[in-house]
């Protein structure tokens, strides 16, 4: 049973947004990875600041929430989903650089490697196609918006 594309499919993902959206995912879990982590610090009582702790968990969860969002949104060629996932990237990356400017080790060079990997995966021309449909126009016939 083979399948065919029809007049509305929605074309191939090409295989650098498959290769980011991945690394967006693998960064999600390790956000929810990280609030495993925060909690049981709070559970055990080792926390300094609890209540800084609630906060970082709280925040790693919304983040990690996003970041999958978008990786949906992306993957079906939603535009608006790149904005939020390269600010991620940004931000990581400039933690990164100041994180190996005090030490280098293996996990800050793999945070760099991995936000410039999802940028530069996300704005290849083939993965801005995809998300923005450039080949069809926003406009329905007669130059009226269609809806």
């Amino acid at each position: 049973m083979g399948a065919t594309a029809g007049v509305g499919s929605v074309p191939p993902r090409p295989a650098a947004l498959l290769v980011g959206v991945g690394l967006v995912l693998l960064e999600a879990c390790a956000l929810v990875a990280t609030t495993g982590v925060a909690i049981a610090t709070l559970v055990r009582g080792d926390a300094a600041l609890p209540g800084a702790m609630v906060f970082f968990a709280a925040f790693c969860l919304l983040v990690a929430a996003v970041l999958v969002q978008a990786s949906r949104a992306l993957l079906v060629g939603k535009r608006w989903a790149r904005s939020p996932v390269i600010t991620w990237q940004v931000l990581l990356g400039v933690m990164a650089v100041g994180w190996l400017g005090v030490e280098a080790t293996v996990a800050a060079a793999a945070v760099l490697l991995a936000a410039v990997g999802v940028t530069v995966c996300l704005l290849l021309p083939s993965a801005v196609a995809f998300t923005t449909r450039s080949g069809q126009s926003p406009r329905g016939p007669g130059g009226s918006r269609s809806r």
